[in-house]
């Protein structure tokens, strides 16, 4: 038997995705990491399973995991992904994405854009979560040579923002990793470097958690943005320009955090059974991106 996946990805933020709302699927954290190796798998940033909604008013359940195998509670680019699969299977403008993290409302705009709400930034150091008390402002205990006071947000996973005069110029494959296991992070965080360019636009990088250097993370965007705003330096709606494309990001008065942008369709295929273990013969999921 074998297993039907699409590869997608949101600015080159990539994914393996499989729809299992039909029946169970079994995983676990080793066949996870094979899948999205880049030389043994199929390779991706994050690995998504689509499953039954657990509350009422979502489509459907969006499962992730990292590529050392680990769950994450949220990623940005791949609910877009997701949302466009489940509205174009509906052919409806409109769905709720069930994570961990909550319920993501999604929209499908006039342009081909998917926006997603990815609801209110968590602030206080319990929610980040940090290892102890501390303004999420600045942390002024966290620093990696020249780099230090990030601003901590949660996005349903941990971030901590550097601001830097020239993002182009950090050893981001070098203090990515030292600083994801500051022992600030009691869980490990993802970080990002933010260049301000001007009151609506902003230019980052990121190292993502379990991840590494990705081209574009949406909860890191969100998370810049919301940093960005909390110390002043832009308006509540920005675009942040990543290494794979620009995301509009919008920190409205209301408290949520609304994301726009792009997502692609790479190819379908099919996974071993050996590769990726037992699932139901014939997932639900067909409708792809035109």
């Amino acid at each position: 038997m074998t297993i039907p996946f699409l590869k997608m990805h949101g600015l080159g933020n990539d994914f393996v995705v499989i729809d299992a709302r039909s029946g169970n699927l079994s995983l676990n954290e080793a066949q996870a990491r094979a899948i999205a190796d880049r030389r043994l798998g199929v390779g991706c940033d994050q690995f998504i399973v689509i499953e039954p909604p657990r509350t009422s008013g979502a489509t459907a359940f969006m499962r992730i995991r990292n590529p050392d195998g680990s769950e994450s509670g949220a990623c940005g680019n791949a609910t877009r992904c997701v949302a466009h699969l489940l509205m174009t299977e509906s052919g409806r403008t409109t769905t709720v994405v069930e994570t961990i993290a909550g319920l993501l409302p999604a929209s499908l705009e006039a342009d081909g854009l998917v926006t997603v709400d990815m609801g209110p930034p968590r602030l206080d150091w319990r929610d980040i979560p940090l290892a102890g008390p501390a303004d999420t402002l600045r942390l002024d205990d966290v620093v990696e040579g020249p780099y230090a006071g990030p601003t901590a947000v949660s996005m349903g996973n941990p971030h901590a923002v550097f601001f830097v005069d020239d993002v182009a110029a950090v050893p981001l494959e070098r203090v990515g990793p030292r600083l994801e296991h500051h022992p600030a992070f009691p869980e490990r965080a993802n970080i990002e470097f933010a260049q301000v360019l001007t009151p609506t636009r902003i230019r980052m990088r990121v190292w993502e958690r379990a991840a590494g250097i990705t081209q574009a993370c949406g909860s890191g965007a969100c998370a810049v943005q919301v940093a960005a705003f909390r110390r002043g330096l832009v308006e509540r709606r920005a675009e942040v320009v990543l290494d794979g494309g620009g995301l509009t990001i919008e920190w409205r008065e209301d408290g949520h955090v609304l994301m726009t942008g792009p997502i692609a369709l790479s190819f379908t295929g099919e996974l071993s059974a050996e590769l990726a273990g037992d699932m139901p013969s014939e997932p639900r999921l067909q409708a792809v991106p035109a």
